[in-house]
């Protein structure tokens, strides 16, 4: 932190907080090693070099309802073949894996991407779930899985005296 004396008593200055725990490894390593002249030269900062990676692991939505639990999770451009889904009863991991290949030529020019990659995400599931009874839908991008409560889990409305 930057010490300032103003009027005779001390102020200190922090830095704002940060939103991801890359984004405060950064800030801490400045605070202790300022890394400005690698920038300069074009070098990227610890958050430009975990995007890809928090982009890979699937968005979710975890829905508690009063007799399932419902996992919503977006996985654009991957084929439900290439989907697994596990589900015990306490825990749902998804994994899967996606390959895309852009070519275009035109002339003398030639261009050709390639991406690929796998991604698994384990969640911890609100309120135990019969992963027996357990049922996935994949569509236009987003698998949903719903999960019915084990009837010692299920929400009950207690009244308050």
């Amino acid at each position: 932190m930057a010490k300032t004396e103003e009027q005779g008593r001390r102020l200190e200055r922090s830095h704002p907080t940060s939103t991801s725990p890359t984004e405060e490894m950064e800030r801490w390593l400045d605070d202790y090693h300022p890394r400005a002249w690698m920038r300069r030269w074009g070098w990227p900062s610890w958050g430009e070099l975990t995007r890809p990676i928090e982009r890979m692991a699937p968005r979710v939505d975890v829905i508690d309802r009063d007799e399932e639990v419902v996992v919503r999770a977006e996985v654009p451009g991957v084929d439900k073949n290439d989907l697994d889904v596990s589900v015990n009863e306490q825990t749902v991991t998804i994994k899967g894996s996606f390959r895309r290949e852009d070519r275009e030529e035109k002339g003398e020019f030639f261009r050709a991407e390639i991406a690929r990659g796998e991604f698994s995400r384990t969640l911890n599931l609100p309120s135990a779930v019969d992963a027996e009874k357990s049922k996935a839908t994949f569509r236009d991008g987003i698998l949903e899985l719903q999960m019915p409560k084990v009837s010692k889990s299920k929400r009950r409305r207690i009244e308050i005296d």
